[in-house]
């Protein structure tokens, strides 16, 4: 049997903390963009590029293709797909995404509308922090 000490409680509990510690600071680092933007690609291919700010908020953009139609609106740091003409509406009901990385895809019009972060030192990506 195994009896833990005083120290050993707290030599475990300092060990939590400084790992708990550890992962927010790479987090917060691996997160930290200095501008977003919204890529919005059709059938695989560059459709257009946003970048947010105060001008854009409120905009309502219309995507039409030969594949489909969307209408996204672009909010405070966020998008959302408000209408489609795909059967499922599952891009519509997704709502707002906001963070890099999210994505929206519509698959019956192959649209992907995802959010994209971009640092001033490009070079490093968030995997290698």
């Amino acid at each position: 049997m195994f009896i833990l000490t005083k120290g050993d409680k707290c030599l475990i509990i300092s060990i939590i903390i400084i790992s708990l510690f550890s992962l927010w600071y790479v987090k917060k680092e691996a997160t930290n963009y200095d501008e977003k933007y919204i890529l919005i690609q059709v059938d695989g291919k560059d459709y257009k590029k946003i970048t947010f700010g105060p001008e854009v908020i409120g905009k309502k953009i219309p995507i039409k293709t030969e594949l489909g139609y969307n209408l996204i609106e672009i909010g405070d740091g966020k998008v959302r797909v408000i209408e489609a003409d795909c059967p499922d509406q599952l891009d519509v009901k997704q709502g707002y995404i906001e963070s890099p990385g999210e994505v929206i895809v519509c698959l019956p019009n192959k649209l992907v509308i995802e959010i994209k972060g971009k640092t001033k030192d490009e070079d490093i990506d968030y995997i290698s922090h």
